[in-house]
């Protein structure tokens, strides 16, 4: 054989090979992945409700508090914080996290024991179920 030959077949094998590989059939409506666990789409819409509420109405009742978000947790726990807005690196004050594959969100710290902390119960359940209104203030 020819090494003209041996090139036309490897083209013609090649050819094949495209055509082949462009009737595969792809599936259709399928949902693409997004790739965040249950957790961290919990976790990012209770933030931005807590954020836009709470932080950046500039709420009188969350003046001296500012938030620390940690949703890119690789443990598989992402949360936010919220700190004294004088002392970024100091004690938790408020723990807002949810685990794993589960949409569910735990809340704790000092705060909750406040009277503020009936409002941050009620605002998280609101805003896990999905209602972003801010609601009234305590």
């Amino acid at each position: 054989m020819s090494p003209r030959q041996t090139i036309a077949r490897l083209a013609l094998v090649a050819a094949a090979g495209l055509v082949l590989a462009s009737c595969q059939s792809k599936p259709k409506n399928a949902p693409a992945p997004s790739g965040k666990s249950a957790a961290l789409l919990a976790m990012e819409q209770v933030a931005i409700a807590a954020h836009k509420c709470w932080i950046a109405s500039k709420d009188p009742a969350f003046k001296p508090y500012q938030m620390a978000n940690e949703l890119n947790s690789f443990t598989g726990t992402p949360r936010f914080l919220l700190v004294p807005v004088k002392h970024y690196g100091g004690k938790p004050l408020l723990v807002v996290q949810a685990q794993g594959n589960s949409r569910r969100v735990d809340v704790y710290g000092p705060l909750m024991a406040e009277p503020l902390g009936a409002r941050i119960g009620s605002d998280i359940a609101r805003w896990q179920a999905g209602n972003q209104a801010c609601g009234a203030a305590a």
